[in-house]
């Protein structure tokens, strides 16, 4: 039960990770301007860096015989685990910096409490991910300070990828039994002790971006359960094209 728990807890962090990398991945070719376009990309790799790690780990404990692609491009949207905000669509360059704050000013304190975990292998990417989590709520905080304090037309998309995004953010702290249970046992940290280090990371961006999170009255969750926007269908049918078409392909 404990192996058990542990694999389904990182299945989910792993997800997260790789289906915002997707997302990402996305912008390439189409940032603004040719700096961002570099930026995102490897904001992207640090990403997929990370779900690598975690869905190998995953394999590691599950011992059946599976690899990170398999668990990567081998499962159907209702076996994903990941939180609805990471496959929320792109939209315009203030939902992507937002989306990507309110994600990695939870990630940040997460994997910082993640170097106390019993597992070695969580303790080595938590310690990679804890940085490039710190310079990815610097380089989205920085955008959403841009957008919210610039322009009349910035500070209205700015406002309207708030009113957007805010209801997905209550997801972040939910733990399911699997993510509970490792918690429990000292593998990985306890999401919902983490509100007040998200809210230390982001109420202060949002102050200078003359923004304001608001209450959402219908909170949306599920990603944890499998339950899924179809957009995640979309993503899917564009991420595992290649394994699924050409099953067991190499370069």
């Amino acid at each position: 039960m404990r192996d058990e728990s542990l694999f389904n807890a990182l299945i989910e962090l792993a997800d997260d990770h790789s289906i915002l990398c997707h997302r990402l991945g996305e912008w390439c070719g189409h940032a603004p301007i040719l700096e961002e376009d570099l930026a995102l990309t490897n904001m992207a790799l640090d990403l997929i860096g990370t779900a690598r790690g975690l869905y190998a780990r995953a394999a590691e404990i599950e011992g059946r015989g599976r690899s990170e692609d398999d668990l990567a491009y081998l499962r159907n949207e209702r076996q994903f685990r990941n939180l609805i905000l990471v496959e929320r669509p792109n939209g315009d360059f203030a939902h992507t910096m937002i989306r990507q704050l309110f994600f990695a000013a939870f990630m940040e304190p997460y994997w910082q409490a993640a170097l106390e975990s019993r597992d070695e292998t969580v303790r080595g990417i938590a310690g990679k991910a804890v940085k490039e989590m710190s310079y990815h709520i610097r380089h989205a905080g920085e955008w959403v300070i841009r957008l919210g304090d610039g322009t009349e037309e910035s500070a209205t998309r700015a406002k309207a990828a708030m009113e957007a995004l805010h209801i997905y953010v209550d997801e972040l702290f939910h733990s399911s039994p699997a993510a509970a249970a490792a918690a429990g046992i000292g593998m990985l940290p306890d999401r919902r002790g983490l509100r007040a280090a998200w809210n230390g990371i982001t109420a202060p961006i949002l102050a200078r971006a003359g923004l304001e999170l608001p209450q959402a009255a219908n909170p949306q969750t599920g990603g944890r359960a499998g339950l899924h926007t179809e957009d995640l269908g979309h993503i899917l049918c564009e991420m595992q094209y290649l394994q699924r078409a050409y099953p067991g392909a190499t370069w």
